[in-house]
């Protein structure tokens, strides 16, 4: 008992992010109880928390240990680089959405229910957090568990929108089917293997004969609990109704930090679970009991095909741009697929990259939608004229969710299809590419609305605010600068995947 009582004392210091959090999230109610009325004490909180925290991540790009297992050597967390890396990204992308909801016409009209808005995206951070950590079977479930309960309410926040109700809804629905077929995935894993360990469950395949066709079902359906997370196909069908449904703060946050968490856990699940070996070259041996890399392409090439031309034919910014996130979830399922730590590594560059592209872009169509009510593409014509500053970042951040110089979008694809010309995967890569050229017309449609295109009447002048102005700034300095000095996220990511599980 007494050795139980040391080892849970000794892996309390490998959550210390988990913990703040978690105090974070009970002060956020405390202070909404105590100060009803004043309700700008909610963001300020959240920040000063979201610092503390980022504090207690840094510290973990030094360790490489585990948490709550026995004798501290095989334990429920994993506190590496790797998944520091992940939390830092949500850190970043949950300050700028606290920024996003402070300028939101839409929660400003749900004003009185602002305490149980910051106590939910506490709760969907700690539940990111512990889905980039977990090495347990039991702990993955439970860490989705928690960012979805959490996401299917913030979803649905804005109760006075038809639109609202019905994403989250959808969300809730879909979300259930997906995390009774995990459990049922995990279920089956445990039976053949007798652990929820995903150390002590390679082990075993390693030393033991299992039936391979139960193996591979089990894994699949462990997967869709996760490709549910991550919005691939076919697992994607709630993201364009969610994401066009749900106040754009919160579909900002899905499509960037939710997506981070979840391809996170599907990296260490695939890597820890079924990992032989690693060559010199970087290049994963795994146990052949489940064709990860056929399987993870033809999912990678459904996904980026389905999604760029699904977003072809989308009037509403906000559906085109759900249906552009499930696309780019694509590409980095390929970087997953190669298989190695340059592969992750490209993977590791593109989520820093994509985290300011995406949440610039969702930011732009707030504020103009905050001006002109509207999210349709047809109503944005003659911006680029009325409002030029919004106009041309709005274009910058698309030029580059495209992938083009010298934004920072250029250098994430670059890197993505080095790993895959390393990895011998030729034709994959050419596909891509061919994506790619696809999304250039949607997201060129946009540009050619607000700048090419004569509105009916002659659109009026606009600025905004002061504050906004800086919010956008500060999204685009990172959008343009990696586009041109890149060298030290580079050696992050390639340091970070270096210490990832082994």
């Amino acid at each position: 008992m007494e050795s139980l009582i040391n080892s849970v004392i000794s892996s309390i210091g490998f959550i210390k992010p988990e913990i703040s959090i978690s105090i974070g999230l009970v002060l956020i109610v405390l202070i909404d109880l105590i100060f009803p009325k004043k309700k700008f004490l909610l963001p300020i909180a959240s920040i000063l928390f979201f610092a503390a925290t980022s504090y207690f991540v840094v510290e973990q790009f030094s360790m490489n240990n585990f948490a709550f297992g026995k004798e501290n050597s095989l334990g429920m967390i994993s506190t590496d680089s790797f998944g520091a890396y992940f939390k830092i990204i949500v850190i970043v992308a949950s300050l700028i959405i606290i920024a996003f909801s402070v300028a939101s016409k839409e929660l400003i009209a749900s004003s009185d229910r602002l305490g149980e808005y910051y106590t939910l995206i506490f709760g969907m951070i700690l539940g990111m957090f512990f889905m980039i950590s977990a090495s347990d079977l039991v702990l993955i479930y439970v860490s989705v568990e928690l960012l979805s309960l959490s996401s299917y309410v913030l979803s649905g926040f804005t109760k006075n929108s038809l639109r609202n109700s019905e994403a989250s809804l959808k969300y809730l629905i879909y979300g259930g089917v997906s995390s009774g077929i995990m459990l049922f995935g995990i279920s089956l894993i445990y039976g053949l293997t007798g652990s929820t360990n995903l150390y002590q469950i390679n082990s075993l395949i390693q030393m033991a004969q299992f039936n391979s066709l139960t193996f591979l079902l089990a894994g699949v359906l462990v997967f869709v609990g996760i490709g549910f997370k991550i919005s691939i196909a076919p697992f994607h069908f709630w993201t364009p109704d969610v994401y066009e449904g749900a106040p754009i703060s919160i579909t900002a946050f899905l499509s960037v930090a939710s997506k981070a968490a979840g391809f996170a856990l599907l990296i260490r699940f695939i890597k820890i679970t079924f990992i032989q070996s690693v060559d010199q070259q970087g290049y994963w041996h795994l146990v052949y009991l489940i064709d990860w890399k056929s399987f993870l392409i033809l999912l990678s090439i459904l996904t980026m095909t389905l999604g760029n031309f699904s977003a072809l034919w989308q009037d509403n910014l906000k559906r085109m741009l759900a249906y552009s996130s499930i696309a780019h979830a694509g590409y980095i399922l390929l970087g997953v697929a190669v298989l190695s730590n340059e592969g992750i590594a490209a993977v590791l560059i593109y989520f820093a990259i994509y985290a300011f592209m995406n949440l610039g872009a969702f930011l732009v169509v707030m504020l103009i939608a905050n001006k002109i009510g509207s999210e349709n593409i047809d109503e944005y014509r003659g911006l680029g004229y009325a409002n030029p500053f919004l106009g041309v970042s709005l274009g910058i951040f698309l030029v580059s969710l495209t992938g083009l110089p010298p934004t920072a979008g250029f250098i994430a694809k670059l890197y993505l299809f080095i790993a895959l010309v390393d990895a011998k995967m030729i034709v994959v890569a050419i596909i891509a590419l061919l994506n790619t050229v696809v999304s250039l017309y949607y997201y060129i449609r946009v540009l050619k609305n607000m700048f090419l295109v004569q509105p009916e009447i002659h659109p009026q002048t606009w600025k905004c605010s002061a504050a906004n102005v800086i919010f956008v700034v500060f999204l685009l300095i990172p959008v343009l600068v990696l586009g041109i000095y890149f060298t030290p996220l580079i050696d992050l990511a390639k340091t970070s995947v270096k210490l990832l599980g082994f």
